[in-house]
């Protein structure tokens, strides 16, 4: 959990900022999860933080939400349209 905690703070992930007057914190709570390989051994121990988004109202806590997500068919068409020219 330290680990990441620092990688994500080492690539700037949030900044520290004043709670605002009348605002509450948005809690959250960590997952973890053992990846492992093929035969069952154990490859890597991750840690995520979540939070609980359910605990926020529109238009007080947030104005939008977004994603970037990229689907396969996407990557295969850039890749197309790049080796073409």
């Amino acid at each position: 959990m330290d680990e990441e905690l620092s990688a994500l703070h080492k690539i700037d992930t949030w900044d520290l900022v004043p709670l605002p007057p009348g605002k509450s914190v948005v809690v959250y709570h960590w997952v973890y999860k053992i990846k492992t390989n093929s035969n069952g051994s154990i490859e890597q121990y991750k840690a995520r933080s979540v939070a609980k988004g359910y605990s926020q109202q529109y238009g007080m806590d947030y104005e939008e939400t977004f994603v970037l997500v990229a689907k396969m068919t996407t990557i295969r068409t850039l890749i197309v349209v790049g080796s073409v020219h």
